[in-house]
């Protein structure tokens, strides 16, 4: 295998590690979901304007009104989307808002279709129809293991307005090709510093040594790094494999979960986070009868 690749492999999985840690340092930070999102774009905005100066990112001419305005609007859905998502943790858990969340490639193809004229093909449409039972099982675990009544479904529900709104901040992004991922991103946070401000002016600092720590980290690791080695590492390798390497995001969430908080899933809550992998898995690769069919000697 080439060293470019491997690099990006490397830097594509410790990418995903570093996601799938998220929610950990979101919950122990003990602070409103309104606030670490605050603090996470406030701290991300500083680390990735140092990575944007020192990549020559600052300079005149590479942002036009309208890629400008584009980007500020993917960052409003890009913060609502972690509004939504961390406000789903502490409700559905770790594993399952994540895995729910993962439905989200299936929301930007029907946006795709909507918006953009693309086509559903059948073989789509099938592997939607998995996620949705998927989706089904783990909402009809309902009240069992890993579930709590009402906050339970909320939290699904949290989960995958999160999911759309990731979607549409993707369905944006796709007008910026050519504008330097580093700089949307930078735009996306300090979109998010203006947004929420306004809420927060009165609000008290956190006053613990382990909420400044999960804040700083969330800000400078899992906002500044981790874009800069996911964007180093989509640019590295072939599409097919950046999806599969993808599945290391919510296996990395389930395990958090279950070793730092001792959330285990119920045997349908697996069904249906398998369920639900499987469809995204099957969609990226376009898996499907002719795919599988032997070939011919």
């Amino acid at each position: 295998m080439h060293n470019t690749q491997q690099r990006g492999m490397v830097e594509m999985v410790a990418a995903m590690l570093i996601s799938g840690t998220i929610g950990w340092f979101v919950l122990v930070s003990g602070q409103p979901v309104l606030e670490v999102v605050f603090w996470r774009c406030l701290i991300g905005a500083g680390t990735l304007l140092a990575i944007c100066a020192a990549m020559g990112f600052l300079r005149a001419g590479l942002l036009t009104r309208l890629t400008f305005a584009l980007a500020v609007l993917s960052g409003v859905a890009i913060v609502g989307n972690w509004l939504l998502l961390f406000a789903a943790y502490s409700r559905a858990s770790i594993a399952i808002a994540t895995a729910v969340y993962n439905v989200q490639p299936f929301m930007l193809v029907g946006l795709a279709a909507l918006f953009l004229g693309e086509r559903i093909t059948l073989l789509k449409l099938s592997w939607l129809a998995v996620a949705f039972i998927g989706m089904l099982a783990i909402v009809s675990a309902h009240g069992r293991d890993g579930g709590s009544g009402v906050d339970y479904l909320v939290g699904i529900a949290l989960a995958c307005g999160a999911a759309f709104l990731y979607a549409i901040a993707a369905l944006i992004i796709k007008r910026l090709t050519g504008t330097p991922p580093h700089l949307i991103a930078l735009i996306q946070v300090c979109t998010g510093v203006l947004m929420l401000a306004p809420f927060l002016y009165d609000s008290p600092l956190p006053n613990a040594a382990v909420a400044w720590g999960s804040l700083l980290t969330l800000g400078m690791v899992h906002t500044g790094v981790m874009y800069v080695l996911l964007y180093s590492a989509i640019q590295k390798l072939p599409t097919a494999l950046t999806g599969a390497l993808s599945f290391v995001y919510p296996i990395a969430a389930i395990l958090v979960d279950w070793l730092a908080f001792d959330h285990r899933l119920s045997a349908l809550q697996w069904l249906g986070v398998s369920m639900i992998l499987l469809a995204v898995a099957g969609m990226q690769r376009g898996w499907g009868p002719k795919a599988w069919r032997p070939a011919l000697a």
